[in-house]
């Protein structure tokens, strides 16, 4: 008989278990920390008060009281889930007024709610695109995005991170391969924090025939006059063909919209598998993401744009004049620069990143690590983000602890990068 092979070998025997131990052992793991309230500026976090520089929360919101009164108002009309996809009994008017609140903030025709912002990128990549067609991807795009080109079959062309000379490359072979065209980028990228070059990249998608879809999820409340991203920051609304957000960042819920024309948003109704074979979200969620799109769209919701990327320049700014190395501001093209609420802090090395994040956990600092293969070989970074809520007394004592964690660093691993 043929020796079988164990599929849980995988499991057992990957790369990742020495380095694991290893770091259990240190008490040094950084992920799955447990969290004992809610996501404030500083938050309870297994036994101790720290301040929270680690989450999505851009604009404080999963704290404020309309949104949580949205969640209860919906869990009490409509109970705690609503056991069914979309497609069948989990559509709610809740839903309607989401996708018509949307569309009009992000100003397209239609918009459609997925359950989660994973499942929207897989729900429209996996069924606009076929095995025929070519979709071109930056390399610093999310792994919802990639995973949503795998579900399509579609040949993946990936572009080196914002160089537009390789972006065109791309799509000159794309324009060989026979089939549609579709480049796929962040307005933010998730992990640098940077704001992808839009009027480049659509200019080079009108020459080549392409059609352009933006992933806003960091970007959505955050940028723009209006807070409807980096397509309206950048002035290329009309020019990008889908847009995509989720409503786990700045809309404080869970979920995620696809925003465009009218008749490619009821074709992903009709035919997108994960929309159509997925639960609809909780009624909770689809209430606090509502009540949150109103403050965004309120004359508060400009104030609390202001408020957020003014933390961010301040956190940046300050981490800079301490010797850490950051990643820069955007550069626009009127001259202006911009920092939005993803600071990274470049480590380098994977366990230097993991050393230093376990000394500011100590000292009541919580951030984010990033490990290859989440950033490139050698590119380990400390992904530090903040909120509108933050104040600048809460982020100049998280300066002091970052101060304090660089020093105790350097006497026992070496200089960091600066």
């Amino acid at each position: 008989m043929p020796t079988s092979i164990d599929v849980f070998s995988k499991a057992r025997e990957h790369e990742r278990i020495e380095q694991l131990k290893a770091a259990r052992e240190l008490d040094a793991l950084p992920y799955f920390r447990i969290l004992e309230g809610p996501t404030l500026p500083v938050v309870e976090m297994e036994g101790k008060r720290r301040i929270m520089l680690g989450s999505n929360n851009y604009l404080g919101l999963t704290g404020d009281e309309r949104v949580k009164q949205g969640a209860l108002a919906a869990l009490q009309r409509y109970g705690t889930g609503l056991t069914g996809s979309r497609f069948l009994n989990g559509t709610i008017d809740l839903h309607l007024e989401l996708e018509g609140e949307l569309a009009d903030w992000l100003g397209t025709e239609s918009a459609i709610v997925f359950t989660t912002g994973h499942q929207a990128n897989l729900g429209a990549l996996g069924t606009i695109l076929g095995p025929g067609d070519t979709v071109v991807a930056d390399s610093g795009d999310h792994a919802s995005i990639l995973d949503g080109c795998i579900l399509s079959r579609a040949k993946l062309r990936a572009f080196r991170h914002n160089r537009m000379d390789r972006l065109e490359h791309s799509l000159q072979r794309a324009a060989q391969d026979g089939g549609g065209i579709l480049v796929v980028v962040d307005g933010v990228f998730s992990m640098e924090g940077d704001v992808a070059p839009l009027p480049e990249i659509a200019a080079l998608c009108q020459q080549y025939g392409a059609r352009l879809m933006v992933d806003e999820a960091h970007a959505l409340g955050v940028l723009g006059a209006r807070g409807a991203g980096a397509c309206e920051l950048l002035g290329v609304e009309d020019r990008v063909d889908l847009r995509m957000a989720t409503f786990s960042k700045s809309l404080a819920s869970c979920g995620g919209v696809i925003a465009g024309p009218a008749d490619v948003i009821e074709f992903l109704r009709i035919q997108s598998r994960p929309f159509m074979f997925t639960a609809s979200g909780v009624p909770a969620a689809v209430g606090a993401a509502l009540a949150a799109v109103r403050i965004c769209r309120s004359d508060e919701g400009r104030e609390l744009f202001a408020r957020v990327l003014g933390n961010a320049r301040y956190l940046h700014d300050g981490l800079s004049a301490l010797g850490f190395r950051v990643i820069g501001p955007t550069r626009l093209a009127d001259g202006t620069d911009v920092v939005t609420p993803v600071v990274p802090v470049v480590v380098g090395d994977d366990w230097k990143a993991v050393f230093l994040w376990k000394m500011l956990y100590d000292a009541g600092v919580y951030v984010n690590v990033a490990i290859h293969p989440a950033v490139p070989p050698a590119g380990a970074l400390l992904r530090t983000s903040v909120m509108a809520t933050h104040d600048r007394d809460t982020l100049d004592l998280a300066l002091e602890r970052f101060s304090a964690a660089k020093r105790a660093f350097e006497a026992e691993h070496g200089r960091l990068p600066s």
